[in-house]
């Protein structure tokens, strides 16, 4: 079975004169695709942290919040900040600080307290060598409520005087409305910056299509007008299920011998995508 997903790939970027797969997930931060769209919104991201201000950031699955998150840390210098990326949101309260002590490079030790001192010490020294330290804490609508509602705890530096920390939460839209709830209000206080990424237009589709083409040495657009409108309907834009679908309608165009996707053909994989049983 691996040979042949190899073969197949091979064929198709050979059939296309490509250098690469043009929809792998595997791309540095400098070449992710940006679109015009969102770059306002990752300049307000940027702008806050260097405020040393406190992040909400939701949106639907498939915007690109990840994405945006990467541009974020690209456009903000090594020397003067120190971001961490935690993921696994799904942990109680003791096991979410000591993923963040492992997170950080520290050794998570035997009690909460202790655990949560050593996170606060490493902050605290981290602001005494002039680097502000941000945790990027991604899924965050999985937290545990008593994580949530300790979280303001952790910003807490001299009487709450020195923002020390930016503390940057990033989920589904669900995640704005569990932090408006009462027992969340400490927190959700604190979080002075909060932005929903919207859903990409049609102009991002085709944006982002031309882009991931061109980084792989496409000599022309690949897919005709109304196959990209049909993509975007079909995919709303979500960028997970726009990279699989592409991705098989280009193998399906190379195994055809044909020189663009079509809607036509666009629609066969697109019904394919949709049946238990369905290869295209």
């Amino acid at each position: 079975m691996k040979s042949t997903t190899t073969i197949s790939a091979t064929a198709y970027l050979r059939h296309f004169e490509l250098d690469a797969m043009p929809f792998d997930k595997d791309l540095p931060d400098e070449e992710l695709w940006l679109p015009s769209s969102k770059a306002l919104l990752v300049d307000e991201l940027v702008e806050a942290v260097h405020a040393h201000q406190h992040i909400l950031l939701v949106g639907e699955p498939g915007v690109g919040k990840t994405c945006t998150l990467r541009a974020l840390r690209h456009r903000l210098p090594e020397a003067s900040f120190r971001l961490t990326y935690a993921h696994n949101a799904t942990l109680g309260r003791r096991d979410f600080y000591r993923q963040l002590c492992l997170s950080l490079g520290l050794s998570p030790k035997a009690t909460a307290a202790a655990v949560f001192y050593a996170i606060s010490g490493h902050i605290e020294q981290l602001g005494r060598d002039h680097v502000h330290p941000a945790f990027l804490l991604d899924e965050a609508h999985l937290l545990h409520q008593d994580v949530l509602e300790h979280l303001h705890v952790l910003t807490n530096y001299e009487w709450d005087r020195k923002p020390l920390l930016s503390l940057v939460l990033v989920g589904l839209p669900e995640l704005w409305e569990r932090l408006l709830l009462r027992k969340n209000r400490s927190l959700w206080s604190r979080l002075h910056c909060r932005l929903t990424i919207p859903a990409a237009d049609v102009g991002d589709t085709n944006e982002y299509v031309e882009h991931r083409l061109r980084r792989v040495g496409a000599k022309k657009m690949l897919f005709n007008s109304d196959a990209l409108t049909l993509l975007h309907e079909a995919t709303r834009g979500q960028l997970r299920d726009l990279d699989r679908i592409a991705t098989n309608a280009l193998r399906n165009a190379a195994r055809r011998k044909l020189g663009t996707v079509d809607r036509d053909l666009l629609e066969h994989i697109l019904a394919a995508d949709q049946s238990p049983g369905g290869a295209a």
